[in-house]
């Protein structure tokens, strides 16, 4: 079958023509179709039977970026990576990803799971929701979907096979433009709240922030330590109080574990900065936020202790074999390389999530707990506490030896009180 970009009236059609889904979706009940994609890069559809008993969402790739319009190619390969990495996020860390039902590399599209009993997680931290097995879930998800897919597991053979499936230069390309390069100098597509002018002229003066964003570039590049997200943010999260869901890793590949870490922490920031405006109760807000800030610490100490236990219990890899600790003494020091290791992934998660900040207020896409505060002036003291806190984050992630020193410098610049 060519590839045609489908609309609600074509998605049944091209559905009906899967006899396979049948064992999910009666095909031949009624069908109804709507388009429910963000708008940013793909065309998504929740397909219900006429009761909405059963309900699959079908997502297909479309030749060109949509937030930028069909004057910015991008190849459709990118659904290929997309399921590849939803299978893997099944078989790596269960029930915290979409099932797959149908995958058609030639109309760029699959067919999954629809999570209608989840939301996107943006609207409802806007609107103050506590999600009491989140960090849980989402440490889970990280702490497997990273050490399984790196070579403290792998053998290098493994690593070296992983790694080919997921060459995913295109979407590469836009991160690596749009997250640490174009938002700090002078490039059309960025966007800004005008009352940020003087801001955003000193971030892209300042030559020791814009050094160290350029390590975090070449980190994001060149450090192909686990297959990552790489798009991990609380637009890409799906939950309710029991169930957590990652969705959309359409921009998985190789690369620094640090950089999904630190997207998650620094999403529930940025959501915590926007109660400024959202939410006007003093001690309304300041709960709130220091509920926000308990997840911060809560998702990387616990990411943490469950990536040293799978390490332990899983020394297969050919990095450093267990047999490369048979000694006395031994067993110390693969404590110390461990520790070491996740304190690297630390300053990476404060690198990494502190240029994410950053980009979000001043380059392409923005996040929408920040854009839906309509009052210019109130979204200008959220974004500018963003700004501090990311530019603090970037440049002062080699000192970070705790999440409690992340959390610090929010609380510093926000003026938090626990």
């Amino acid at each position: 079958m060519a590839y045609r970009a489908l609309n609600h009236d074509t998605v049944v059609d091209y559905l009906r023509g899967v006899p396979a889904l049948a064992e999910v979706i009666d095909l031949g009940a009624p069908l109804h179709a709507r388009e429910v994609g963000d708008g940013n890069l793909n065309l998504v559809f929740i397909v219900e039977n006429g009761n909405a008993a059963q309900s699959v969402v079908l997502k297909q790739a479309l030749p060109y970026l949509r937030v930028a319009g069909e004057s910015w190619p991008l190849t459709r390969e990118r659904m290929r990576f997309e399921t590849q990495a939803l299978l893997k996020h099944n078989e790596l860390a269960p029930g915290l990803a979409p099932q797959v039902y149908h995958f058609d590399d030639e109309m760029s599209l699959v067919v999954m799971e629809n999570l209608s009993g989840l939301e996107v997680m943006r609207k409802p931290l806007v609107g103050r929701q506590r999600f009491p097995n989140f960090a849980d879930h989402i440490s889970t998800f990280l702490a497997r979907s990273l050490f399984f897919t790196s070579d403290f597991y792998l053998t290098g053979l493994e690593k070296k096979e992983l790694q080919a499936k997921f060459i995913n230069p295109h979407l590469n390309k836009i991160q690596e433009d749009f997250v640490f390069t174009n938002p700090f100098m002078t490039s059309p597509e960025n966007n800004w709240n005008p009352l940020l002018d003087a801001e955003v002229q000193a971030v892209r003066r300042n030559s020791e922030l814009k050094l160290a964003l350029a390590e975090m570039k070449a980190s994001y590049m060149t450090h192909a330590e686990a297959l990552i997200h790489s798009d991990l943010h609380t637009g890409s999260i799906m939950a309710n109080a029991t169930e957590t869901k990652v969705i959309d890793p359409e921009f998985a590949f190789c690369g620094p574990m640090g950089f999904d870490v630190g997207a998650v922490l620094e999403n529930l920031v940025l959501n915590c900065l926007s109660h400024f405006a959202h939410t006007p109760d003093d001690e309304e807000r300041r709960a709130y936020q220091n509920y926000l800030l308990d997840l911060v610490r809560a998702i990387w100490e616990q990411f943490a202790a469950k990536f040293d236990a799978l390490w332990v219990e899983n020394n297969r890899g050919e990095l450093m074999p267990a047999a490369y600790w048979d000694y006395p003494g031994g067993d110390a020091a693969f404590a110390e390389f461990r520790r070491r290791t996740l304190a690297r992934i630390l300053h990476d998660t404060a690198g990494h999530g502190g240029a994410k900040m950053l980009r979000r207020m001043m380059g392409i896409v923005s996040v929408w707990d920040i854009t839906s505060i309509a009052d210019p002036a109130q979204r200008a003291v959220a974004e500018r506490l963003a700004i501090r806190i990311g530019s603090r984050w970037v440049l002062e992630r080699n000192g970070i030896e705790r999440v409690d020193d992340l959390i610090a410098i929010v609380r510093e610049e926000a003026g938090i009180t626990p």
